[in-house]
């Protein structure tokens, strides 16, 4: 009894299989329900586009089902075409003549019609009868997006049936195996990294046509790059070598039949490859004149950019406020300060990357030194810069993790120009700083640029070589280092803490 029951699931589950399959049919051609006379006509009736008045005793459901299907017609086990089969039902009427169906291709808006004819003896006498009408085939192709249509003859306003249809792609089992597009499509390819180039076989099929290759940048489009190669049909070696100058994610090897309409392979090689994914990151420009910093996309990015200080090696890189840009277009940052510590960070879905271009390569850039002041009780901030330039100071409170918190901004005084060495950068401005604060212990001095929009600092910290004492702490009898300041520079530590709020200041960002 089990085994009875397991046959019969078994018989219903292949049965189920065989009609999901794609019916193979020999031949395919017009026919009606029985009784009625019908004849096709091929050729297209441009006057059937415009619309007349609707009859007031036809009904606006005259038209009743249309049903778009694909078959397979096959000429050799791996030779097969793909048809679109449209069959359609309607209530006949007096005033109808016939029936046309339309097909367009979504791809190219190539459109293919049939007309179908029915006798005068037969829509006179079977008005109000229903007719089941299976026009001849229409040639698809693998993988096309169609728009069928079906209007009477001659055409009623608002009398129209129109319904969408995909054709099964080589992912369908039976069309993968049956049709020499998809048989061609099964592209090889092997990637030679010295070479920079992509080797690609073009398998054999029977009945196959000639073939193109190329390599195209799967954007909205997959835009050339580089000529298509066309691969003859009839060639001894269906191998060529299609060079790349890049490395990219979006780099793909795109493979057609040389028939119309054909269906598209798109394979890409470096798609989740690591150093491909690298290179996007690579393709930042700075044009020294405009002072402008940039990157464009060379693939689709979704994420964001934005620029970042990066302190020191191994340091996290910290955001520049208002800086954020979205990364699925060109980005560009105009006056931008050339310091090396000035970094681009991308995150994405995939990871997040800094780069800083201006770490690699020489650019314009200035320096500031703290030495003693002529002035007694003072350091001196010194700023020197090969072109004209502003700066201003901040004394700040180094804090563990966090960005220091800083004081509000000290503007740095103008010197007239130098007229000695060109070549060396002289200094152009400088500005005196109460040794007391500046020398209190966690305290660094930072140096900005005032006259760009993206400007980083330069900070130094552990003052105690640039003409501040160096302090000792007091050790206790037992528990060791207990002071880290001298009761000397007490009130300018206390003084200091209260101006920049301690570890719970606020912290002012770059």
């Amino acid at each position: 009894m089990l085994a009875g029951q397991v046959l019969a699931f078994l018989g219903l589950t292949w049965g189920t299989f065989q009609s999901l399959a794609i019916p193979r049919i020999a031949e395919c051609g017009l026919s009606c329900s029985q009784g009625f006379a019908c004849r096709s006509h091929g050729n297209r009736n441009i006057f059937n586009s415009f619309c007349q008045p609707r009859p007031v005793s036809m009904s606006m459901s005259v038209l009743e089902a249309l049903t778009p299907s694909t078959a397979m017609q096959c000429f050799t086990p791996n030779g097969c075409s793909l048809l679109l089969r449209v069959r359609a039902s309607i209530t006949l009427h007096e005033r109808l003549r016939g029936l046309e169906t339309c097909i367009t291709s979504l791809d190219t808006q190539e459109t293919q019609c049939q007309s179908v004819w029915v006798a005068r003896a037969s829509h006179r006498q079977q008005a109000g009868q229903q007719l089941q009408v299976h026009f001849g085939c229409f040639e698809v192709s693998v993988a096309q997006r169609l728009y069928v249509t079906l209007r009477t003859i001659p055409h009623f306003c608002g009398v129209q049936l129109d319904q969408s249809h995909l054709v099964e792609g080589c992912g369908e089992e039976d069309v993968g195996r049956s049709v020499p597009d998809c048989l061609a499509g099964q592209l090889s390819y092997w990637v030679d990294r010295r070479r920079k180039a992509i080797l690609v076989q073009v398998p054999r099929a029977s009945g196959s046509p000639d073939y193109f290759v190329r390599l195209c940048l799967k954007l909205f489009t997959c835009k050339d790059a580089g000529a298509p190669v066309l691969v003859n049909a009839s060639s001894v070696s269906r191998a060529v070598s299609l060079p790349y100058s890049q490395e990219l994610p979006c780099l793909c090897l795109e493979g057609w039949s040389a028939t119309p309409d054909a269906v598209r392979t798109q394979i890409c090689p470096f798609e989740n490859d690591t150093r491909a994914l690298e290179m996007l990151w690579d393709t930042v420009h700075y044009h020294p004149g405009s002072q402008t910093l940039s990157w464009e996309p060379a693939c689709p990015v979704s994420g964001q950019v934005s620029l970042c200080w990066c302190p020191g090696p191994g340091d996290s890189c910290h955001k520049l406020q208002h800086s954020s840009q979205l990364a699925h277009r060109r980005v560009q940052y105009l006056l931008v300060d050339t310091q090396p510590q000035l970094c681009l960070k991308f995150s994405t879905s995939w990871g997040s990357w800094v780069r800083c271009p201006f770490k690699q390569h020489r650019f314009p850039t200035w320096k500031m030194t703290i030495q003693p002041s002529p002035r007694q009780g003072h350091l001196r901030a010194t700023f020197f810069s090969s072109s004209p330039a502003y700066f201003q100071v901040h004394l700040c409170h180094r804090r563990r993790s966090q960005l220091p918190a800083c004081q509000p901004a000290l503007q740095a005084s103008p010197l007239p120009p130098a007229s000695a060495d060109l070549e060396a950068a002289p200094a152009i401005a400088f500005l005196d700083l109460p040794r007391e604060e500046a020398c209190a212990p966690g305290i660094c001095i930072q140096g900005w640029r005032t006259d760009v929009h993206f400007s980083v600092p330069q900070q130094l910290c552990n003052l105690h070589a640039r003409g501040c004492p160096a302090f000792r702490g007091r050790r206790g009898p037992k528990t060791g280092l207990r002071h880290s300041r001298p009761p000397s520079a007490g009130w300018a530590w206390r003084a200091l803490s209260r101006r920049l709020g301690g570890e719970d200041g606020e912290t002012i960002r770059p």
